[in-house]
């Protein structure tokens, strides 16, 4: 079957079944390799995309179930302000070691500041429960989000 995708922005054709998981259209068929395959099982959270602005998960969700609807991936993060001052706090606080998680941690991350500006340290540690980091970079993760978290507002506020 044929799907016309909205990803990134961009209106992309793909000639799939309708139940391929979009994690496959997108690296297989799309060859958008930041979207990392970890488990296969939506435990891991490597796979996260957002979905018309919710966070999900690519290995977790059909292609024919966002034949109509937005995807962002990590490859165009950077192109809204919160992706942005999120990919430049990873930056400043030092937040990747291996790095395999770190597009579907800055995507999660994407979703809560788009949905809550402001977020308690329980919000934080809260939305990001569902990624792991095998790494254990996990208060670096929470600094950046702070720091994006405040960039942000101040962007806002300016």
């Amino acid at each position: 079957m044929s799907f016309v995708l909205s990803i990134n922005g961009a209106k992309m054709e793909v000639d799939v079944e309708g139940d391929m998981p979009l994690l496959w259209a997108l690296r297989d068929v799309l060859h958008l390799s930041g979207t990392k395959f970890g488990c296969g099982a939506g435990l891991c959270g490597a796979c996260t995309v957002l979905v018309d602005g919710e966070a999900r998960f690519a290995c977790q969700t059909l292609v024919s179930d966002v034949a109509d609807k937005s995807v962002i991936t990590i490859e165009a993060a950077d192109k809204s302000p919160v992706g942005s001052a999120l990919q430049e706090a990873w930056v400043d606080c030092d937040v990747v070691q291996c790095g395999y998680c770190q597009s579907g941690q800055i995507m999660r991350a994407m979703a809560l500041l788009k949905s809550n500006a402001s977020p308690s340290d329980q919000e934080i540690d809260q939305a990001m429960s569902s990624n792991i980091c095998r790494c254990g970079t996990y208060p670096r993760i929470h600094s950046a989000i702070r720091q994006a978290a405040g960039a942000v507002k101040h962007e806002r506020n300016s």
